[in-house]
């Protein structure tokens, strides 16, 4: 749900970042928004951070069942993005609020490789639903059944 919130409100960061340097005017709104993008941007760094430390400590749940290597090696890779880019996101995000270009630009590119990603989770969520049946679904949502 943060990564949802960074996603729809992040441009309001933007929006300040570009009326600052034009010496214009920034309304509450977008200030607000801004504020919550960088704390939200916190927030998701901490968490996964911790996120990792556990998963360092508990290992990666098994499978469901028997994939195909390839669906096991797409696996992995989509989520080692993801953890790739819920890190590098809020780092480079700090980088670009606290020294400027080429940060923000870097950062920026984040919003439609999220996008993309999110798109290919679900779409994979739900062939595996729909089309294998093989409870993965419900794996996601509830992990300890």
């Amino acid at each position: 749900m943060l990564v949802l919130f960074q996603l729809f409100y992040g441009e309001s960061m933007t929006g300040i970042v570009d009326a600052a340097g034009e010496g214009q005017l920034v309304s509450a709104t977008d200030q607000v928004l801004a504020s919550a993008h960088y704390w939200v941007g916190i927030a998701i760094l901490g968490f996964v951070l911790l996120r990792l430390i556990l998963r360092l400590v508990h290992g990666a749940p098994a499978p469901a069942n028997e994939e195909p290597r390839w669906m096991q090696l797409a696996a992995h890779a989509s989520h080692g993005l993801f953890y790739f880019l819920l890190l590098a996101t809020p780092i480079v995000g700090l980088l670009a609020f606290y020294l400027g270009d080429p940060w923000g630009d870097i950062h920026a590119l984040n919003k439609p490789a999220f996008i993309i990603l999110i798109g290919i989770h679900v779409v994979a969520a739900l062939y595996h639903q729909f089309w294998l049946r093989d409870g993965t679904l419900r794996r996601m949502i509830s992990p300890a059944r």
